[in-house]
């Protein structure tokens, strides 16, 4: 195959397939380059995909455990750790595979080995055999994607001391798991465990839960998880770790100062944040410019660089496989000349864990910032019909409304199936709506989305129970 193309994507998860996928759509010779033996990036095979196949999975144990005696559904679960992750395990394999099958439908070239820009328009293709291919692009998209943040002091060997790949693959179940941050991937994972057996105490920095999260939702969040028997240590630093063959031991002391201790643990779990991932990417070579944290620097998708663009967890923004995926669209779209747009004011984010967390929009601690005036509706899950029959009402919806406008700014919820609800809210603001519009808007009775309405309601005041 001729080795000239319109495009070159370097890596093949979420920003770089559907980047290849919409280049092959709009009729551009493209190839993707990516190093492991299946598409799909750390989302699909290493991330978003496995953890939710074990949240999903360890939920169900849990339920039947706890649970379904109360429905009248007499049960004693049994643990089949290997079962469980070879379900999760053919879940990503049947994804991966999908993704192939598309690119082979829209004509795009999987370039197998790992991609470096050696010159501009020029990407060299190591291959596993050693062997070198080089191609040659009018664009090259940078979609590489981040990879787990290191700790200094502690050492990650996938066995003891682990990072998020190595959390989806523990066997047998720890008695005792300590997760290092109390962020997205540490709360998912630690929440995986806790299911299963574990004893999870979670260490954090800061002096709060999911930084980034509507205060209010985090600390109902965090009650919520105490309860489940999470054990928490906040304002708390770790300073180092020394893994032995029968566990991990710890060494914390709090930011503010005081007596350095000791925690033991059978496995430690590093979840400290992703760093963008551009090693070997030889962009000193052409003089792509990074920040100081090495994130690549851009302009609706273009580098410094004439030619080189960049997506995804590289870039800056949310390390989300969503805005990846729109960014990837979007670059794609201008490169072919027409006109490509991401909203970030409206990309949505999700806690997978029990119950779920979902907000899209200003946080009230963003508006108070701002200066802005704004009015507040608030729902509680306790209210709903829907949650109260399925025994899962825990959490509520609050919805941020501009106080002069009625536009609506923020929504943060916590309460069951909230990630299949919040893009009901994205849609709404997508079109600048009000919380009026969504107030007046019909929703099914029963079902939990009502909740979105009757918080809608709440900024006007006018709520209607249950």
């Amino acid at each position: 195959m001729a080795d000239d193309f319109d495009v070159v994507i370097i890596g093949g998860g979420p920003g770089g397939y559907n980047a290849a996928i919409r280049a092959g759509q709009l009729g551009l010779k493209v190839a993707c380059v990516e190093k492991r033996k299946t598409l799909g990036g750390t989302c699909l095979n290493v991330g978003c995909i496995p953890s939710k196949a074990l949240l999903h999975a360890s939920e169900m144990f849990e339920h039947a455990g706890k649970d379904f005696a109360g429905l009248g559904i007499k049960v004693t679960p049994e643990l089949d750790l290997p079962q469980m992750h070879k379900q999760k395990d053919e879940s990503v394999g049947g994804l991966t595979k999908g993704v192939e099958f598309l690119f082979k439908k829209n004509k795009v070239e999987w370039i197998k080995g790992a991609g470096a820009i050696a010159a501009p328009g020029q990407v060299t293709v190591k291959g596993e055999d050693g062997s070198e291919r080089t191609l040659s692009a009018k664009n090259v998209v940078i979609a590489t994607g981040s990879e787990p943040s290191k700790l200094p002091g502690v050492e990650v060997d996938q066995k003891r001391i682990v990072d998020s790949t190595g959390a989806l693959a523990l066997s047998p179940v720890p008695k005792k798991l300590v997760v290092i941050g109390a962020g997205v991937i540490g709360l998912e994972l630690g929440s995986v465990w806790r299911r299963l057996g574990s004893e999870v105490e979670v260490v954090e920095f800061l002096d709060r839960t999911i930084p980034g999260a509507d205060g209010e939702v985090a600390t109902a969040f965090q009650r919520s998880l105490t309860k489940q028997g999470v054990k928490f240590r906040l304002s708390t630093k770790v300073t180092g770790a020394k893994a032995a063959k029968d566990g991990v031991v710890l060494t914390v002391e709090p930011v503010a100062g005081g007596a350095p201790e000791a925690i033991t643990a059978d496995v430690v779990l590093v979840a400290v944040g992703r760093r963008p991932f551009t090693d070997g990417l030889g962009l000193e070579t052409v003089g792509v410019k990074t920040d100081p944290r090495g994130f690549v620097e851009t302009d609706h998708y273009k580098t410094n660089v004439p030619g080189v663009w960049a997506v995804g967890d590289v870039t800056h923004g949310p390390m989300l496989a969503h805005k990846a995926e729109d960014e990837a669209v979007a670059c794609i779209e201008l490169i072919a000349g027409k006109a490509g747009h991401v909203n970030y004011d409206i990309i949505p984010s999700v806690i997978y864990t029990t119950p779920e967390v979902a907000w899209v929009g200003k946080t009230e601690e963003d508006l108070k910032k701002a200066g802005i005036a704004y009015k507040v509706g608030k729902f509680p899950f306790t209210a709903n019909a829907r949650a109260k029959v399925n025994h899962e009402a825990e959490g509520f919806v609050k919805v941020l409304a501009d106080a002069k406008t009625d536009r609506v700014l923020g929504v943060h919820m916590i309460g069951p199936e909230v990630s299949e609800m919040v893009g009901e809210y994205c849609v709404a603001m997508e079109f600048s709506a009000a919380s009026e519009d969504v107030a007046r808007t019909c929703h099914p009775h029963p079902t939990r989305s009502e909740a979105l309405r009757q918080a809608a309601m709440g900024v006007e005041g006018w709520t209607m129970q249950a």
